[in-house]
């Protein structure tokens, strides 16, 4: 299996040179040769291959406008060109929007291949093709063979290094356990057993600050140091956002995934969900997509299973001890009642994660 790593590193000023250098040309490779099929398709009607840009870079090289691209490392221009080339099979299989030029403003990367041992770890540092060693801290001892790595300049500054690398299958045993999750905007997600995990709200807990660090940048003059210096600050807060939503999202993902076997949760439209102008703040907040897809692949490490019952199963409508679906309980303000039926209390968001959990076993049996 293959498996990433990720690091901070920290170049000297000498490296960062050569790295910012190496972002600059992979950005102007994939920009000069997405023109270029761009062109070649409205002139010529031809849909240029990967390896045909490649020749094409080889002969741009020796152009003696572009001598510069000899001095940058070959498979990180290589790589940018089959991203490129990704970008184009994304689009016709209707994965994605048609490419875009890249910017170089916001954060910056490039992906370099790992032939010859050009990219190994000794001690605390890292070597990379044509940096040298670089000194990195964050990623435990591990066993396996490197791929590749993609060196990354976050819009704070700061330098990161993640690296694919290829394991033997391991053999990982989960807790056996079965649970549904209800996920909700107030809670984060009440589950089958009972138990409720609070939702940490944590834009919402920083959007004043970034809301002041805002608003100093707005003030700024274009173009000025302090513009960009502010710049820097109002980056590193949302960068820390971001780190404290990502602990959050593994280390429950991570607890889900060893103690249970089957998790079956809500296939929920979430890029429907979005429109809706009064939740979107606290949905894209919330998360849900990245928490979904950590806990994917990690059930399916510990060699367990993700169930999605469909997004239309009226979860919080039906009992579940008898059966009976209450059409009331459509509106959220109803947060517990009373079963009509068998007139057993419920509590809405634990019924619905028990529902869940029963639709998804039955899905799993079928």
């Amino acid at each position: 299996m293959q498996k990433g790593y990720k690091a901070r590193i920290y170049p000297t000023k000498e490296q960062q040179i050569i790295i910012k250098q190496t972002f600059g040309a992979c950005r102007y490779v994939y920009n000069y040769f997405l023109a270029e099929r761009i062109r070649a398709y409205k002139e010529e009607g031809v849909c240029l291959s990967c390896y045909q840009t490649q020749k094409q870079l080889t002969a741009l090289k020796r152009d003696k406008d572009h001598l510069w691209l000899a001095g940058i490392d070959s498979m990180a221009l290589q790589e940018s060109l089959k991203n490129l080339d990704r970008a184009y099979k994304n689009f016709f299989d209707g994965n994605a929007r048609f490419a875009r030029f890249h910017s170089k403003h916001g954060k910056q990367a490039f992906r370099t291949r790992n032939q010859d041992n050009g990219i190994r770890i000794v001690g605390n540092r890292i070597k990379i093709p044509r940096i040298g060693f670089v000194k990195f801290k964050g990623v435990k001892k591990f066993t396996g063979r490197i791929l590749n790595a993609t060196i990354s300049m976050a819009c704070s500054g700061k330098y990161y290094i993640s690296l694919c690398v290829e394991q033997d299958d391991a053999l990982l045993i989960n807790g056996g356990g079965m649970i549904g999750l209800d996920v909700g905007i107030k809670e984060f997600y009440t589950d089958s057993n009972g138990n409720i995990i609070s939702n940490p709200r944590t834009y919402r807990k920083h959007e004043k600050k970034l809301v002041r660090e805002q608003r100093n940048l707005s003030r700024k003059q274009k173009d000025s140091n302090n513009r960009k210096k502010q710049r820097i600050r109002l980056a590193v807060q949302y960068e820390k956002v971001t780190n404290i939503r990502k602990d959050f999202l593994h280390k429950l993902s991570h607890t889900l995934a060893i103690e249970n076997q089957v998790v079956c949760v809500e296939n929920l439209n979430i890029k429907g969900m979005l429109k809706n102008r009064h939740l979107a703040k606290s949905i894209s907040d919330v998360s849900w997509s990245e928490f979904f897809r950590q806990l994917a692949y990690k059930t399916k490490m510990y060699g367990g299973i993700v169930v999605k019952v469909p997004t239309f199963y009226p979860s919080s409508q039906i009992c579940s001890c008898c059966g009976y679906q209450n059409p009331i309980i459509k509106s959220l303000a109803i947060r517990a009642w009373d079963c009509p039926k068998c007139g057993i209390h419920h509590d809405r968001d634990r019924n619905a994660a028990i529902n869940i959990l029963n639709k998804g076993l039955e899905i799993l049996e079928s």
